[in-house]
């Protein structure tokens, strides 16, 4: 981390600007939360599974490629806006944006993802392609590249299809990567706040791939997420924190469940 971001989360803590607290009011049977203040007000992460997130912010509820089980999201308030990265089936599930998009739920996806939408949710759905920006209740959306770099992995994420995305919130910026190595476009991020960085072999990138981006782009807090994967290819996340060292402050999500694959 640099010096220049030490002094700002210094001033920031003790003005009461950023602060991180324990979250256990709602969402405590998907192991809580992690609650950050922001100018515009609290900033409240759940994770819920592998790739799926509920970010509760001022502007309202942001669900973040909700797959799964429907009850999964029980107890959780409903979503304001639906943010879906790429067509994979622990991204997207049909039947869950189904039960989780309701008549006044935002959907955003990329064009892939929304060509294959049904019919009732296509009509409400945004399509937004990498470098597309759009605005949602005061809140900016970037869709940023994600995609493979190692020519062994091309098939699973190939250039220009699927998405990650920024969010900018007043000052507060969230990154959220989907499912990608570590692109041009996440290296050169700027002043992004909380992160969620993908991690898992052979579909993404390893715990060393995703840490060096990280000590790159330095967010001030970052979230390992996505990190089970396929014939050994499970990435720890500790030693992706210990990798990351000083670059940014690493939170620890409940993602899984004891043994559970993703």
């Amino acid at each position: 981390m640099t010096t220049t971001r030490r002094s700002f989360l210094a001033t920031a803590a003790a003005a009461g600007t950023i602060t991180i607290l324990p979250f256990t009011a709602r969402g405590a049977a998907h192991g809580g939360g992690d609650m950050f203040e922001t100018d515009m007000g609290p900033v409240t992460v759940h994770p819920v599974h592998h790739a799926s997130i509920v970010l509760e912010t001022p502007k309202g509820v942001i669900y973040v490629d909700p797959v799964g089980e429907a009850s999964e999201y029980e107890g959780l308030p409903d979503a304001d806006l639906v943010l879906v990265t790429h067509e994979h089936g622990d991204h997207y599930n049909a039947d869950i944006l189904g039960a989780v998009v309701k008549d006044n739920t935002a959907l955003i996806t990329n064009p892939a993802v929304h060509d294959m939408l049904p019919d009732a949710l296509k009509q409400k759905a945004q399509s937004m392609a990498n470098g597309d920006s759009a605005t949602w209740e005061q809140v900016a959306i970037d869709a940023i590249p994600a995609y493979n770099l190692t020519e062994e992995r091309k098939n699973f994420h190939p250039e220009g299809r699927d998405n990650g995305y920024v969010l900018t919130m007043g000052g507060f910026r969230i990154y959220i990567s989907g499912d990608t190595e570590d692109v041009p476009a996440m290296r050169s991020l700027q002043d992004i706040d909380l992160a969620f960085v993908c991690m898992n072999l052979p579909f993404t990138m390893s715990a060393e791939a995703a840490a060096d981006a990280v000590r790159e782009f330095q967010p001030t807090y970052v979230y390992p997420y996505h990190y089970r994967g396929r014939d050994g290819g499970t990435q720890d996340p500790a030693a992706f924190a210990e990798m990351v060292g000083d670059a940014a402050q690493v939170q620890m999500g409940g993602w899984y469940k004891p043994g559970e694959l993703g």
